[in-house]
């Protein structure tokens, strides 16, 4: 692998770096934030100081042989813990379970960095190694250990992260699940590489040779299990972003009959709120029940209650369930109110302010939603338009 197979995925996970850093300068006391933010971070940096080349430099610039490879474990080993930190955080629960939680998986890893350094220190590694690190001195005495640790460190978190991902998937439905089943997939291709690793230094030990599977395959893998991690954590977040957006736009869209049905009766000349193209569905949407919700006070002399009832009775007769059956009998006593010019002979007094009451302070968009959609579909209520349209005229 050269240097470019490490340094896009370092870039890509710089760049989204780069896109939290606004968020977490909000909003810096939230752990999931911050721990999204760290394991992007030690992402990077793996990457980064992982390939070839970087490796070379390092090791020029401090005048050190191969003291990138304790850099690259250490890194490593914290990258595994913010792995497991970043999902004891996602998966939630009390603050303080997950507080003492994360402490410990820290610590523990904490140790591990040291006793990595402490090894590198103790050892002897003077010739430099950019690709066959782990095989070359595989039984050179402290250096192997450091190996071990970090490998074993590096499995112990990717066998925790698949047990974790998959008794959370069969929990949960819908992106969090397809993103937590890809999560396990990936931790366990990181499973593999850390196998390809501890086979080939396990040959050394025993005197063989499969130095192949730790500087041909297991850099592939390790690339792999990163991007396939990525894509299980990202997943989720995009597609249900994704899917906010598509059911916003759609109340948007089903809202459409109700507005023009009351907007139909704003006075000429009456001042009207343009949005932009790039206005986001969601002040479109508040923008549209706003301006429902004006034309209900309009329309509120109008209102007759009767209008309602007997829309009510048909839709229930109809087979309609409660909720639908409220729908169109208030659909349909503001298409009788649209036309109608004068408030209805007993209408007002008797239930005009109820009507008005039920509708402006209906259940939020979802009641709106209804009431729209039993405008554009249901014959209870192009009847009651039909009857109220002689009285417009």
């Amino acid at each position: 692998m050269n240097g470019q197979d490490y340094y896009i995925p370092a870039a890509a996970m710089a760049v989204s770096l780069v896109c939290k850093l606004p968020a977490l300068r909000s909003q810096w006391r939230d752990p999931l934030l911050r721990s999204v933010c760290a394991l992007l971070v030690l992402a990077t940096a793996v990457f980064t100081f992982a390939a070839p080349p970087t490796i070379e430099a390092v090791n020029r610039w401090t005048g050190i042989p191969n003291f990138s490879a304790p850099l690259v474990y250490c890194l490593m080993t914290a990258f595994s813990a913010s792995c497991l930190v970043l999902m004891f955080n996602w998966r939630g629960g009390p603050a303080q379970e997950i507080r003492r939680t994360s402490v410990r998986w820290i610590t523990g890893y904490s140790v591990v960095v040291v006793a990595i350094v402490v090894f590198f220190l103790l050892g002897e590694a003077s010739v430099e190694r950019l690709r066959d690190f782990d095989t070359y001195y595989a039984n050179t005495p402290y250096v192997r250990l450091m190996i071990v640790s970090y490998l074993v460190a590096h499995s112990v978190a990717a066998a925790t992260m698949v047990a974790m991902c998959w008794r959370w998937s069969v929990q949960v439905r819908g992106w969090l699940r397809a993103g937590l089943v890809i999560i396990v997939s990936g931790y366990s291709i990181s499973l593999t590489y850390d196998a390809t690793k501890l086979s080939a230094v396990g040959a050394r030990w025993l005197g063989h040779d499969l130095d192949v599977l730790s500087t041909y395959v297991a850099p592939p893998l390790a690339s792999a299990a990163a991007l396939v991690s990525a894509v299980g954590f990202v997943l989720p977040l995009v597609c249900q972003r994704v899917s906010d957006s598509w059911q916003t736009w759609t109340t948007y869209r089903r809202l459409g009959a109700l507005w023009r049905e009351v907007s139909s009766t704003a006075p000429s000349g009456s001042p009207c709120v343009r949005m932009s193209w790039w206005s986001p569905a969601e002040i479109r949407v508040i923008q549209r029940e706003s301006d429902i919700h004006d034309g209900f006070l309009r329309l509120g002399p109008r209102f007759d209650r009767r209008h309602r009832d007997r829309a009510y009775e048909r839709a229930r007769a109809a087979g309609a369930d409660e909720e639908t059956a409220r729908a169109v009998a208030d659909a349909a006593m503001v298409a009788a109110a649209v036309r109608t010019p004068s408030a209805a002979p007993g209408g007002t007094a008797d239930g005009g302010a109820d009507g008005e009451r039920v509708l402006v302070t209906a259940d939020g968009p979802r009641d709106l939603v209804r009431i729209s959609d039993a405008l554009r579909h249901s014959p209870v209520v192009a009847a009651a338009r039909h009857r109220a349209a002689p009285a417009g005229g």
